[in-house]
């Protein structure tokens, strides 16, 4: 991670704020938050936002028709918390809460067979990270309505909010003074845009606002291809290493070209699928097929009605 961007995360958790990054489509915001929290051991959420997205999905769903189906067979929970699931950021805040919640439904439903079976969010890829200490991605803000970001405004900056079926409050957990003297600090929400629509002032105002620039010189590339074959594949071999060298300097020259004729230049991910593509099919760049993989990959036809 540059410098500058692990800057901006020490800045966004000092201040108890999220982090909203800017940046060209597959410059790699959406890997930032989940690469924080591998190098913190920190547990992990993310939500994609869509333009069907409420602010409050990401806190906790309602699921209001299994309760009118269960109120025509005259079964309806009085409690509708009962109907109540936690979002990704009740789990980030609060697992302890959520976990209580799920635990007290289920028992709930043990003798309802039509309930679904619920698991917990990325509970392998969580399995022995700090229970105390989360990252959640909120990936793509701008595709949703204005009304979400103003929406998200009170649960950002406060870290909790009150869960309107219920009356219930969740917060951030605390278990010791050293908590409750820096509560916010232990949490990192990061939020992506990629500038399709502009976003409310007072939303920005309570973000730290950082920029990713796509990474351009062969050693940062080589080291981003490095470092998803360690993930993927647990090495790193010399091959990989000559491909990853000889793929970033097409990469460059695709980039040059395309800044000449005014085209959108190809991006990190876009060097990425070149790569996998070339270490799968044993393509490098002397061979025959590599122009062809090149256009599949990095100079897209459809950039040209761009």
């Amino acid at each position: 991670m540059p410098d500058d961007l692990d800057l901006a995360v020490r800045v966004a958790l000092a201040a108890g704020r999220p982090l909203l990054l800017r940046g060209k489509p597959g410059s790699g915001k959406s890997s930032l938050a989940p690469y924080v929290a591998r190098q913190r051991n920190w547990r992990y959420y993310s939500f994609v936002v869509t333009s069907q997205t409420r602010a409050r999905d990401l806190q906790w769903t309602f699921d209001g028709v299994r309760r009118l189906a269960d109120a025509q067979i005259s079964q309806a929970s009085s409690d509708p918390g009962y109907y109540v699931e936690p979002g990704p950021l009740w789990w980030a805040f609060a697992p302890m809460s959520a976990s209580r919640h799920i635990q007290a439904n289920a028992w709930k439903r043990a003798n309802d067979n039509s309930a679904p079976v619920f698991e917990h969010p990325l509970q392998k890829a969580n399995e022995g990270r700090s229970e105390r200490h989360s990252v959640v991605l909120i990936d793509e803000i701008d595709k949703a309505d204005p009304d979400v970001p103003n929406g998200l405004l009170e649960p950002l900056s406060s870290h909790g909010f009150t869960v309107a079926e219920s009356g219930s409050r969740v917060e951030i957990e605390e278990t010791s003074s050293a908590e409750r003297s820096e509560p916010f600090q232990r949490n990192l929400v990061v939020i992506t845009t990629n500038e399709e629509r502009e976003l409310p002032q007072a939303f920005l105002r309570r973000c730290v606002v950082a920029e990713l620039t796509p990474p351009d010189s062969a050693h940062e590339l080589v080291r981003i291809a490095e470092e998803h074959l360690r993930i993927r594949l647990g090495e790193v071999t010399e091959e990989d290493r000559a491909l990853a060298v000889e793929l970033a300097g097409e990469l460059r020259e695709a980039r040059a070209s395309a800044r000449t004729e005014g085209i959108r230049e190809p991006s990190t991910a876009e060097y990425l699928d070149a790569f996998w593509a070339c270490r799968a099919l044993k393509i490098g760049v002397d061979d025959r097929r590599w122009k062809a993989v090149r256009g599949l990959t990095l100079i897209k036809p459809q950039r040209l009605r761009d």
